[in-house]
Protein backbone atom coordinates (compact mmCIF):
# COMPACT_ATOMS: atom_id res chain seq x y z
CA UNK A 1 0.00 0.00 0.00
CA UNK A 2 1.47 3.60 -0.17
CA UNK A 3 2.88 5.36 2.54
CA UNK A 4 -0.12 8.35 2.02
CA UNK A 5 -2.46 5.79 2.24
CA UNK A 6 -1.52 3.94 5.12
CA UNK A 7 -0.67 7.02 7.54
CA UNK A 8 -4.04 8.25 6.02
CA UNK A 9 -6.30 5.61 6.59
CA UNK A 10 -4.26 5.13 10.41
CA UNK A 11 -4.90 8.59 11.05
CA UNK A 12 -8.62 8.13 10.05
CA UNK A 13 -8.92 5.22 12.23
CA UNK A 14 -7.29 7.14 15.39
CA UNK A 15 -10.05 9.89 15.14
CA UNK A 16 -12.96 7.32 14.42
CA UNK A 17 -11.44 5.85 17.78
CA UNK A 18 -11.80 8.94 19.70
CA UNK A 19 -15.65 8.50 19.51
CA UNK A 20 -15.52 5.91 22.05
CA UNK A 21 -14.21 8.68 24.66
CA UNK A 22 -17.63 8.47 26.50
CA UNK A 23 -16.67 4.89 27.38
CA UNK A 24 -15.56 6.83 30.62
CA UNK A 25 -19.31 7.47 31.65
CA UNK A 26 -19.91 3.64 31.87
CA UNK A 27 -19.70 3.20 35.88
CA UNK A 28 -22.72 5.98 36.18
CA UNK A 29 -26.00 4.62 36.34
CA UNK A 30 -28.14 6.57 33.25
CA UNK A 31 -30.22 8.35 35.78
CA UNK A 32 -27.29 10.19 37.16
CA UNK A 33 -25.66 10.68 33.68
CA UNK A 34 -29.31 11.85 32.43
CA UNK A 35 -29.15 14.67 35.27
CA UNK A 36 -25.80 15.76 34.09
CA UNK A 37 -25.91 15.45 30.11
CA UNK A 38 -28.41 18.39 29.76
CA UNK A 39 -25.09 20.55 30.87
CA UNK A 40 -23.56 18.75 28.28
CA UNK A 41 -26.62 19.51 25.84
CA UNK A 42 -25.95 23.23 26.44
CA UNK A 43 -21.92 22.82 25.73
CA UNK A 44 -22.92 20.93 22.66
CA UNK A 45 -25.21 24.38 21.51
CA UNK A 46 -22.49 26.30 22.16
CA UNK A 47 -19.55 23.99 20.78
CA UNK A 48 -21.48 23.29 17.18
CA UNK A 49 -22.83 27.04 16.72
CA UNK A 50 -19.12 28.46 17.64
CA UNK A 51 -17.58 25.71 15.05
CA UNK A 52 -19.93 27.06 13.11
CA UNK A 53 -18.90 31.04 13.39
CA UNK A 54 -15.19 29.92 14.73
CA UNK A 55 -14.18 27.59 12.18
CA UNK A 56 -16.11 26.66 9.19
CA UNK A 57 -17.00 29.84 8.42
CA UNK A 58 -14.06 31.80 8.02
CA UNK A 59 -12.76 28.97 6.59
CA UNK A 60 -15.29 29.21 3.84
CA UNK A 61 -15.12 32.67 3.12
CA UNK A 62 -11.30 32.49 2.89
CA UNK A 63 -11.26 29.63 0.82
CA UNK A 64 -14.13 30.66 -1.77
CA UNK A 65 -15.63 34.70 -0.84
CA UNK A 66 -18.65 35.39 0.57
CA UNK A 67 -20.10 34.61 -2.47
CA UNK A 68 -23.48 33.70 -3.29
CA UNK A 69 -23.17 30.08 -3.19
CA UNK A 70 -21.64 29.65 -0.09
CA UNK A 71 -24.80 31.06 1.35
CA UNK A 72 -27.22 28.74 -0.31
CA UNK A 73 -25.13 25.65 0.30
CA UNK A 74 -25.79 26.83 3.87
CA UNK A 75 -29.61 27.18 3.50
CA UNK A 76 -29.54 23.58 2.09
CA UNK A 77 -28.52 22.31 5.04
CA UNK A 78 -30.96 23.64 6.82
CA UNK A 79 -33.74 22.63 4.38
CA UNK A 80 -32.18 19.23 4.59
CA UNK A 81 -32.33 19.29 8.37
CA UNK A 82 -36.11 20.52 8.23
CA UNK A 83 -36.86 17.76 5.79
CA UNK A 84 -35.18 15.30 7.67
CA UNK A 85 -36.77 16.25 10.85
CA UNK A 86 -40.26 16.04 9.21
CA UNK A 87 -39.58 12.57 8.28
CA UNK A 88 -37.79 11.64 12.21
CA UNK A 89 -41.13 13.37 13.41
CA UNK A 90 -43.63 11.74 11.19
CA UNK A 91 -42.08 8.01 11.98
CA UNK A 92 -42.29 8.87 15.63
CA UNK A 93 -45.84 9.92 15.33
CA UNK A 94 -46.54 6.20 14.15
CA UNK A 95 -44.54 4.58 17.08
CA UNK A 96 -45.99 4.16 20.65
CA UNK A 97 -44.31 5.82 23.29
CA UNK A 98 -42.13 4.35 26.04
CA UNK A 99 -39.70 5.18 28.54
CA UNK A 100 -36.54 4.54 25.64
CA UNK A 101 -38.39 6.56 23.02
CA UNK A 102 -35.56 7.75 21.01
CA UNK A 103 -36.03 12.09 20.83
CA UNK A 104 -35.65 13.23 17.30
CA UNK A 105 -33.01 15.94 18.34
CA UNK A 106 -30.89 12.78 18.74
CA UNK A 107 -31.22 11.24 15.62
CA UNK A 108 -30.73 14.58 13.93
CA UNK A 109 -27.52 15.07 15.55
CA UNK A 110 -26.38 11.76 14.27
CA UNK A 111 -27.17 12.84 10.55
CA UNK A 112 -25.07 16.03 11.72
CA UNK A 113 -22.21 14.22 12.68
CA UNK A 114 -22.10 11.86 9.91
CA UNK A 115 -21.45 14.79 7.48
CA UNK A 116 -18.71 17.07 9.75
CA UNK A 117 -17.22 13.35 10.05
CA UNK A 118 -17.17 12.58 6.42
CA UNK A 119 -15.92 16.39 6.09
CA UNK A 120 -13.01 15.62 8.78
CA UNK A 121 -11.91 12.49 6.54
CA UNK A 122 -11.85 14.57 3.38
CA UNK A 123 -9.68 16.97 5.19
CA UNK A 124 -7.47 13.97 6.25
CA UNK A 125 -7.16 12.73 2.87
CA UNK A 126 -6.32 16.22 1.33
CA UNK A 127 -3.70 17.04 4.16
CA UNK A 128 -1.52 13.40 3.59
CA UNK A 129 -2.32 14.31 -0.74
CA UNK A 130 -0.08 17.58 0.69
CA UNK A 131 2.44 15.84 2.81
CA UNK A 132 3.55 13.70 5.42
CA UNK A 133 4.04 15.95 8.06
CA UNK A 134 0.89 18.62 6.98
CA UNK A 135 -1.06 15.11 7.21
CA UNK A 136 0.09 14.32 10.74
CA UNK A 137 -0.31 17.93 12.16
CA UNK A 138 -3.73 17.63 10.50
CA UNK A 139 -4.78 14.76 12.61
CA UNK A 140 -3.17 16.08 15.72
CA UNK A 141 -5.54 19.08 15.49
CA UNK A 142 -8.71 17.23 14.39
CA UNK A 143 -7.65 15.12 17.31
CA UNK A 144 -7.51 17.72 19.85
CA UNK A 145 -10.90 18.90 18.19
CA UNK A 146 -13.09 15.63 17.97
CA UNK A 147 -12.66 14.96 22.12
CA UNK A 148 -14.48 17.24 23.77
CA UNK A 149 -17.30 17.29 19.86
CA UNK A 150 -17.24 13.57 20.66
CA UNK A 151 -18.23 13.58 24.57
CA UNK A 152 -20.66 16.36 23.60
CA UNK A 153 -22.24 14.02 21.06
CA UNK A 154 -22.36 11.09 23.05
CA UNK A 155 -24.32 13.23 26.01
CA UNK A 156 -26.75 14.11 23.20
CA UNK A 157 -27.69 10.53 22.73
CA UNK A 158 -27.79 9.69 26.08
CA UNK A 159 -30.35 12.86 26.94
CA UNK A 160 -32.65 11.81 23.57
CA UNK A 161 -32.94 8.59 25.25
CA UNK A 162 -30.23 5.99 23.77
CA UNK A 163 -28.89 3.97 26.74
CA UNK A 164 -25.22 4.02 27.33
CA UNK A 165 -24.11 1.32 24.80
CA UNK A 166 -26.32 2.20 22.16
CA UNK A 167 -24.95 5.42 22.36
CA UNK A 168 -21.01 4.42 22.26
CA UNK A 169 -21.86 2.47 19.15
CA UNK A 170 -24.09 4.38 17.14
CA UNK A 171 -21.36 7.31 18.32
CA UNK A 172 -18.81 4.74 16.90
CA UNK A 173 -20.37 4.34 13.78
CA UNK A 174 -20.93 7.62 12.70
CA UNK A 175 -17.21 8.24 13.64
CA UNK A 176 -15.91 5.70 11.01
CA UNK A 177 -18.01 8.12 8.28
CA UNK A 178 -14.84 9.85 8.17
CA UNK A 179 -12.52 6.50 6.62
CA UNK A 180 -15.17 7.03 3.58
CA UNK A 181 -14.44 10.92 3.61
CA UNK A 182 -10.84 10.17 3.67
CA UNK A 183 -10.62 7.24 1.00
CA UNK A 184 -12.92 9.79 -1.44
CA UNK A 185 -10.04 12.23 -1.17
CA UNK A 186 -7.38 9.84 -1.70
CA UNK A 187 -9.17 8.20 -4.88
CA UNK A 188 -9.88 11.57 -6.28
CA UNK A 189 -6.51 13.32 -5.77
CA UNK A 190 -6.30 17.11 -5.98
CA UNK A 191 -10.07 17.20 -6.91
CA UNK A 192 -11.12 16.55 -3.78
CA UNK A 193 -11.02 20.14 -2.52
CA UNK A 194 -14.09 21.06 -4.15
CA UNK A 195 -15.89 18.33 -2.04
CA UNK A 196 -15.04 20.82 0.57
CA UNK A 197 -16.93 23.73 -1.60
CA UNK A 198 -20.43 22.42 -0.68
CA UNK A 199 -20.01 20.13 2.26
CA UNK A 200 -18.58 22.63 4.67
CA UNK A 201 -21.21 25.45 4.00
CA UNK A 202 -23.95 22.19 4.24
CA UNK A 203 -22.58 21.51 7.45
CA UNK A 204 -22.33 24.68 9.17
CA UNK A 205 -26.87 24.62 7.84
CA UNK A 206 -26.89 21.46 9.54
CA UNK A 207 -24.95 22.48 12.95
CA UNK A 208 -27.22 26.00 12.93
CA UNK A 209 -30.12 24.38 12.53
CA UNK A 210 -29.82 21.42 15.47
CA UNK A 211 -28.36 23.96 17.75
CA UNK A 212 -31.08 26.20 16.79
CA UNK A 213 -33.85 24.24 16.24
CA UNK A 214 -33.25 21.40 18.45
CA UNK A 215 -31.18 21.34 21.40
CA UNK A 216 -31.71 25.06 22.45
CA UNK A 217 -35.50 24.37 22.38
CA UNK A 218 -34.60 21.36 24.65
CA UNK A 219 -32.78 23.27 27.05
CA UNK A 220 -35.82 25.88 27.31
CA UNK A 221 -37.26 22.73 29.34
CA UNK A 222 -35.60 23.40 32.05
CA UNK A 223 -36.81 27.07 34.06
CA UNK A 224 -35.22 26.86 37.15
CA UNK A 225 -33.13 30.06 37.64
CA UNK A 226 -29.58 28.44 38.93
CA UNK A 227 -30.07 25.27 36.27
CA UNK A 228 -30.57 28.09 33.56
CA UNK A 229 -27.64 29.74 34.71
CA UNK A 230 -25.64 26.52 34.37
CA UNK A 231 -26.71 25.51 31.33
CA UNK A 232 -25.88 29.14 29.75
CA UNK A 233 -22.33 28.85 31.40
CA UNK A 234 -21.65 25.38 29.49
CA UNK A 235 -22.97 27.09 26.42
CA UNK A 236 -20.54 29.82 26.99
CA UNK A 237 -17.71 26.81 27.77
CA UNK A 238 -18.56 25.19 24.48
CA UNK A 239 -17.79 28.68 21.94
CA UNK A 240 -15.05 29.33 24.51
CA UNK A 241 -13.44 25.88 23.46
CA UNK A 242 -13.66 26.43 19.95
CA UNK A 243 -12.26 29.89 20.16
CA UNK A 244 -9.45 28.27 22.42
CA UNK A 245 -8.54 25.25 20.02
CA UNK A 246 -8.34 28.03 16.97
CA UNK A 247 -5.59 30.07 19.60
CA UNK A 248 -4.11 26.55 19.51
CA UNK A 249 -4.28 25.55 16.50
Amino acid sequence: MDIVWLYAIISVVIISLVSLVGAISLPFKTEKLKTIMIYVLAFSAGAMLGDTFIHLLPDAVREHGATLSVGLFVLCGIAFSFILEKLVHWRHCHMPITKTHVHSFAIMNMVGDIVHNFIDGIIIGVSYLVSLPVGIATTTAVVIHEIPHEMANFGVLIHGGFSKTKALLYNFLTALVAILGTIAALIIGSASASLTTFFVPFTMGTFIYIAGADLIPELHKETAPLKSILQFIFFSLGIALMALLLIVG
